[in-house]
């Protein structure tokens, strides 16, 4: 069994640890994990580690001072061993696991979809996460857009809570959507969904670097480096902070002042960009949006089968689409994975390309 961890108060110390598998108890299934993606996504899992509880998930140890967390990633397993009626040897699963090449769940609410993950540590967390859909029922899968699945889909859904968010609030009164962090997949899929509203202007904002890459996306009206920040346009705004870049929201802030009409923060691609508080933030105090949160609002309001079928449909407008600018990587082994963890977390990644990622090859450990 492999497992990164990473030190939950320095992110860029991390350990790779081999603990023997332990035999099943009565009631628990052992899962293979085959592949998972690897996007700024999980950076996010890592920065809100503590203050959201996505440690909480897949705990690590604590030794010698140091707090061990394992990195949450959402991937395809196999059942490779079941003591549990209904979860069978060799059936394939979606759903969140931990950096690490296997997993021991406690199947219960078992159907024909899947099952909820019952280990007492995760029922205190939100369900969202501990449901496992086996592929064989589940809307959204297609084999050969497994790819896509893993690398989006989980960014997809955060992306339909955010355009559904603002729309549940009319927009708050505003015609312009300004995103930050625009070339972020987040990003590019809350984009794509608001830009089929009707009189909503949506403004990317993003590094120089990656200016020409998110200009020539469709899913934007205009593109807008952080440094240019008073070209944006001075009109009624949401802003919607992907990169969590603490100057930046300051500058949009200041920017726009009375015409801010509300301030989302969703991610923090910048995870290591410190803030200088020494000037009060003008305008809404900005509120992190818990796509869970929506998403329960959503259930009720629409039934489970009605925001299910409602996420599939735009999810099967929005991947055709990511053909014209996403490139597929597979990473194997766990040396070159650890080194697209440091590439994450250091912000050297290609917006192009998506990282499928293996912790072992075909045919062995």
């Amino acid at each position: 069994m492999i497992i990164l961890e990473l030190d939950r108060q320095d992110l860029r110390r991390t350990r790779v640890i081999d603990p023997p598998s332990t035999p099943l108890a009565q009631g628990e299934a052992r899962l293979a994990v085959d592949t998972f993606g690897l996007t700024s996504n999980n950076i996010t899992y890592a920065v809100f580690g503590d203050a959201m509880n996505y440690w909480g998930f897949f705990p690590g140890e604590d030794e010698d001072g140091t707090h061990w967390g394992r990195i949450p990633v959402w991937g395809f397993a196999d059942v490779v061993e079941s003591t549990v009626a209904g979860v069978t040897e060799g059936a394939r699963l979606y759903g969140y696991f931990p950096l690490a090449s296997e997993l021991v769940v406690e199947p219960g609410r078992i159907d024909d979809t899947g099952f909820s993950d019952m280990v007492p540590h995760r029922q205190a967390l939100p369900s969202v996460y501990n449901r496992y859909s086996f592929v064989d029922h589940d809307p959204v899968y297609r084999q050969d857009r497994e790819a896509q699945q893993m690398l989006l889909w989980p960014l997809f859904v955060t992306s339909f809570v955010v355009d559904d968010f603002l729309g549940d609030h009319g927009m708050f009164d505003a015609s312009t959507v300004i995103l930050s962090s625009a070339s972020a997949k987040t990003a590019i899929g809350s984009a794509f969904l608001l830009a089929a509203r009707p009189g909503i202007e949506v403004v990317g904002l993003t590094s120089p670097s990656n200016l020409e890459f998110t200009s020539g996306l469709d899913c934007y009206d205009r593109v807008v480096a952080y440094d240019q920040v008073e070209a944006l346009p001075d009109a009624d705004a949401c802003y919607v902070d992907v990169a969590g870049r603490r100057d930046v929201t300051a500058a949009v802030h200041a920017h726009l002042g009375d015409r801010l009409r509300y301030s989302m923060v969703v991610g923090d691609t910048h995870w290591d960009h410190h803030p200088d508080e020494s000037t009060p933030l003008v305008g809404p105090t900005p509120i992190f949006l818990f796509a869970p949160d929506q998403i329960t609002k959503r259930r009720r309001d629409w039934g489970r089968d009605g925001f299910e079928e409602k996420v599939a449909d735009a999810w099967s407008r929005f991947v055709p689409w990511t053909d014209t600018w996403l490139t597929v990587r597979a990473v194997v082994g766990i040396d070159r994975v650890e080194a697209v963890y440091r590439d994450l977390l250091e912000g050297r990644i290609d917006p192009r390309a998506g990282d499928v990622c293996t912790l072992h090859r075909a045919g062995g450990a």
